[in-house]
């Protein structure tokens, strides 16, 4: 039975799934898991919604967090094995 899509939040705004389209579109770049959100948090001062952070490389791949309107939104990059560095400096230069 579908659930009525009243009520529900979304927690990513249009920019962050830009974002993560882009990403998931990258060479090494397997899927990208959309973890947490955080109201009222900020990436700094010049992060413009969709902007994406990664904070550090994990098993598997890449922890990273994009701002939203509202907030953070925690990601996890699952990239194929040995392409983790690229697909980090790749995802710098977006």
């Amino acid at each position: 039975m579908p659930v009525p899509s009243r009520g529900r939040h979304q927690s990513s705004s249009k920019e962050c799934l830009k974002a993560i389209r882009k990403i998931e579109s990258l060479t090494g770049v397997v899927g990208v898991i959309i973890g947490r959100s955080y109201g009222g948090k900020s990436l700094g001062k010049n992060a413009t919604t969709g902007s994406v952070r990664v904070q550090r490389e994990v098993p598997g791949g890449l922890k990273a967090v994009t701002q939203s309107s509202k907030g953070l939104q925690e990601l996890f990059i699952r990239t194929e094995e040995g392409k983790t560095k690229c697909v980090w400096q790749k995802i710098e230069e977006l």
